[in-house]
Formats: structure tokens, C-alpha cells, sequence
């Protein structure tokens, strides 16, 4: 998680200082980012993690120094910014940055989260109401990501480089290849909207992903992971619908006239 594309100055910034005194909850409460190195090496975050890292090593077996590194990496922040000219990006750069980077987030953290979400809402539901409604949304949210990502990995991204290419070698038989974006892209305007749709929904059924007074340390976490997700996608669906779309569209109308 530590290596998601956010809005700022376009580098990758040191991790956050960590107070290693503190106990594993303490460390978590401040960064919930650390949680999934915890997880790792089986150490308790939540109900049980009241205890000071450095003697929930010795008591473990573990290396104090190498998990405090992973700590610190863990926390790292890859940030890109928002002065950068992604008008003058090329088509298959922008796709491949939109398909390894965006897309492998929605494949490798977002089903496992939602996971996460429906498993600790089934056994704290009576207590935490408000997630029920906050499941079915993040639920909704998955599966159409899965099926729609699959689709622009599949078919749109591997058509919108083969017009790019024939365009760029001035192929005199490139209109062949052109097979007309406008209803594609018209579907997956509709899902970008459904998804945002989808977002605002999940965004006021968490309150701005802010945990109640009560919630525990999995919740804290929980939350964090579901704001990092929204922040993701913004950026996702802005690199699509303003500058990738629009310049195979305009690729293909440039083919026409060949």
C-alpha cells in the first residue's frame, strides 16, 4: 500500500517518523499503513496489541531492526503531481502506467479488503451497525472494478495501441483497424459513472472515513485502506477520461482520413 500514486510534488517521500517505543496499537493508530507489515509477522494490532514493539519481538523471535525497516518502508509515500503534463504523455506510456499501476491495485488490494470488510462486519456488526450499509457498497464497488478493468485490460488497451501505432507510422491501411471507440468508450463512461456514483455513496456512508469514537484499531484500519482506495481510483478514472480516451478518439478520427 505504500506505493500508490497520489496527488503532491512527483517523488518519493521518506516514510513517516515512528515512534518504535510506542505499542504495536500506538504504531497502527498513527499509520494504519504499518498494519499489513504486522500482519506479516503475525503480530496482534487490535484487542492485543497493548504491548511495546521491541518486547513483542523478543517474545517472538523477531528481528527488532529488520521489522522496524519494513516499518519505515511500509510508510513511504510515491506521490505524483498534479503539475505534471499528462496532455503530452504518450498513449502507451499513459496505458501502461494506467495498467500496471492503477489496475494492479484494483487485482492485487481491493478483493482482499473487501474481504477484510464483509469477515470483520459478519462479527461486529451488533456493535457497528453502520457497516453493514458500508459492505454492500465496497461490495458493489469490487465487482464491477474486476469486470470492468478485465475489459480495458483485454480489449479497449490492446485496440487503442494498435490504432496509436498504425498512427504513428502513417500506415496507409491504418483505418482499417479502427473499429470505432464510440460505443466502448460510451459503456465504460456509464461504468466510470456508476463507480463514482458508487464512491460518493461509500464516502457518506463512512462519514468522510471517519471512524466512530469507538472503533477499534482493525476499524481505524479498515477505513484508511477504503479512503486510499477512493483517492486511487480518482486519479485512475482521471487519467482515462481526460487525457486517454480523448486522444484515441482523436487518433481514430485522424485514421479515417487517411
Amino acid at each position: 500500500m505504500s506505493g500508490i500514486l497520489q496527488p503532491g510534488t512527483g517523488i518519493l517521500q521518506p516514510g513517516k517518523m515512528i515512534d518504535f517505543d510506542g505499542t504495536i496499537s500506538e504504531i497502527v493508530k498513527k499509520d494504519p499503513r504499518t498494519a499489513e507489515v504486522f500482519k506479516k509477522y503475525k503480530l496482534s494490532y487490535c484487542c492485543s496489541g497493548n504491548i511495546p514493539l521491541k518486547s513483542a519481538c523478543t517474545a517472538n523471535g523477531i528481528d527488532y531492526l529488520v521489522l522496524t525497516e519494513e516499518l519505515r518502508i511500509s510508510t513511504r509515500n510515491l506521490i505524483l503531481s498534479e503539475n505534471l503534463p499528462f496532455g503530452e504523455w504518450k498513449i502507451d506510456f499513459l496505458i501502461d502506467l494506467i495498467s500496471n499501476i492503477h489496475h494492479t491495485y484494483i487485482y492485487q488490494y481491493i478483493p482482499p479488503l473487501s474481504q477484510r470488510l464483509e469477515s470483520f462486519t459478519v462479527g461486529h456488526r451488533d456493535k457497528y451497525p453502520e457497516l453493514i450499509t458500508v459492505v454492500e457498497i465496497f461490495t458493489k464497488i469490487t465487482d464491477l472494478l474486476i469486470v470492468h478493468n478485465r475489459h480495458e485490460d483485454e480489449i479497449i488497451f490492446p485496440y487503442i495501441k494498435q490504432i496509436y501505432y498504425a498512427f504513428k507510422r502513417k500506415e496507409p491501411y491504418g483505418n482499417l483497424f479502427v473499429r470505432t471507440l464510440r460505443k466502448p468508450l460510451h459503456m465504460i463512461e456509464q461504468e466510470h459513472l456508476q463507480i463514482k456514483k458508487l464512491l460518493d455513496s461509500l464516502k457518506l456512508a463512512t462519514k468522510d472515513f471517519t471512524p466512530p469514537d469507538n472503533a477499534c484499531v482493525n476499524y481505524l484500519v479498515l477505513y484508511k485502506e477504503m479512503e486510499e482506495v477512493y483517492d486511487n481510483l480518482a486519479q485512475h478514472m482521471f487519467l482515462e477520461d481526460d487525457f486517454l480516451f480523448p486522444k484515441a478518439i482523436d487518433i481514430e478520427r485522424k485514421l479515417l482520413q487517411f
